[in-house]
């Protein structure tokens, strides 16, 4: 056993900390960036989905590198790199800059969070195995649902560049926890890397994202927006292809054929949707259209991120009487509650929009301290960076794509809204909804704000029902996959049983 190996945890968690209040505190810095550029809003959209396509889209790869090349080796130069990156976002002279250097910042992410995680299944065992990652999985979280108030807080301090000054400062304090004491450690017969298949993924990313992002100005029926739909559906059938007939490729496809592989995967597509999303949109919405200074923001978030702090925790220890996947239903169908009840609800209802925010983060806090420890299981220890890089594949990518669906969805929604109260040509209430979306109501023309709002709030609300009932319908599927099975002995490794 490693005396250090608590050392080498606090060190991981610290970056899974970090990873995700970069994503959540660039979302509370989107408005007040906006103001300082003058940006349109597709590079607004562009600060939050370049730094979620390159994390997403590289993940895969950087598991099968920590294998191959050392989890030590990569988690120290990812988490070194996002530190420098993170110091040239606090000085970028123009939006085009930050875009760059953020997508810069999410290959950095890749690195680092691959090569920790893998490094950290090689450290614990057993019961503690499961402990270790159920606490990286709330870390995450915490990053994840606490970054808006952080954010708040910098930002009204030093400005939206303080955020990227912090994230560095933490990025380098795990550095000098993890360089003496974490150990080397690699797969002897590891894969080599699937170049094809990680240059076919990357674009078909790329390409789906980039037309949902530009869609809502553009219009789904615009020439490029449907060419780059059908490039999608090439890429992912070249993606295919490659992977059904590469020696040793980045997604072995027929473990789709096993219920519990593909039931772990959807639980961080869930998450997405009843969760990521908002803690993305709802920053958003509470400073740039109901008014909101950016700490009062934050706090008003905490209702959403506070059950990360136990339930987590508490969830794992459950896992002794009660499946997992029943535990993560029973979670999903309370998040779906709780979307729904906030639907429901006008903007200055604040004790009820606490208690829904409340019942949301519940829900959502059950399957996010399960599914890290889950996905590692499906495979034996020594395949760690390849399950590491699949199931955090899954979660990022899923998390920038539906990032990008859920705003061209409100786009479309208050656009709507806002076509029942005004005269104006469809092109210019698109462009008006996607300012508005975005947080801004400086460049949304001669339109009341009381309008403005009023059509901002009803397109949010159903798009919190749809969400509803995406979750729920989650919840039945991770039952049909996970749900049924009884809990089992603790094991490293939990033989998957195909498909019937």
């Amino acid at each position: 056993m490693h005396p250090h190996r608590y050392t080498i945890l606090a060190a991981i968690c610290l970056a899974a900390l970090v990873l995700p209040m970069s994503f959540t505190g660039g979302a509370v810095a989107t408005p007040f960036i906006g103001r300082a550029f003058d940006a349109t809003p597709t590079e607004l959209t562009w600060i939050t989905n370049a730094f979620m396509l390159s994390f997403g889209s590289l993940l895969m790869a950087a598991g099968t590198l920590a294998d191959r090349y050392g989890r030590k080796r990569l988690f120290i130069g990812g988490i070194g790199l996002f530190a420098g990156v993170s110091l040239l976002l606090a000085v970028a002279p123009s939006v085009f800059w930050l875009d760059l250097l953020r997508g810069a910042q999410g290959i950095a992410a890749a690195a680092a969070l691959a090569g920790g995680t893998a490094a950290l299944a090689q450290e614990f065992d057993g019961h503690a195995r499961t402990r270790a990652f159920s606490l990286l999985g709330t870390t995450f979280g915490v990053g994840l649902a606490f970054g808006p108030l952080l954010a708040g807080v910098l930002i009204e301090w030093m400005g939206w560049r303080g955020i990227f000054l912090f994230t560095a400062l933490l990025a380098l304090v795990s550095l000098v926890f993890a360089v003496p004491n974490l150990r080397e450690s690699r797969n002897p017969h590891a894969q080599h890397l699937d170049i094809p298949g990680v240059l076919a993924f990357s674009a078909l990313l790329i390409a789906f994202t980039s037309a949902v992002i530009l869609a809502p100005g553009r219009g789904w029926n615009a020439p490029l927006i449907q060419a780059l739909l059908v490039v999608s559906v090439a890429l992912a059938g070249v993606f295919a292809w490659v992977e059904t007939r590469a020696k040793q490729p980045m997604l072995e496809l027929r473990l789709l054929r096993f219920p519990r592989f593909v039931g772990v995967q959807i639980l961080p597509i869930g998450t997405c949707y009843c969760f990521i999303v908002l803690v993305v949109l709802l920053p958003i919405r509470f400073i740039g259209v109901e008014g909101l200074n950016a700490f009062d923001a934050g706090l008003r978030m905490l209702a959403l991120s506070a059950p990360m702090l136990l339930v987590p925790m508490l969830a794992a220890s459950l896992t002794r009487w009660v499946s997992a996947g029943r535990l993560c239903t029973v979670g999903f169908l309370l998040a779906a509650a709780g979307l729904y009840r906030l639907s429901t609800l006008p903007a200055d209802a604040h004790g009820q929009l606490i208690a829904a925010l409340l019942l949301i983060g519940l829900g959502t806090a059950v399957p996010w301290g399960l599914m890290d420890g889950l996905s590692i299981s499906v495979v034996p220890k020594e395949q760690a960076g390849m399950a590491a890089g699949i199931f955090n594949t899954t979660r990022v990518a899923g998390e920038g794509v539906a990032l990008a669906i859920t705003v061209a969805v409100l786009s479309t929604l208050v656009a709507h809204h806002l076509s029942l109260d005004s005269s104006l040509a469809p092109e210019a209430l698109s462009r008006v909804a996607q300012h508005l979306v975005m947080g801004d109501l400086q460049q949304t023309g001669q339109i009341p704000t009381a309008t403005l709002r009023a059509a901002y709030t009803a397109g949010f609300n159903t798009l919190l029902q749809v969400l509803a009932v995406f979750t729920a319908l989650t919840a039945v599927i991770v039952y049909l996959f996970l749900g049924r099975q009884q809990p089992e002995p603790r094991k490293d490794c939990v033989t998957m049983n195909p498909a019937p």
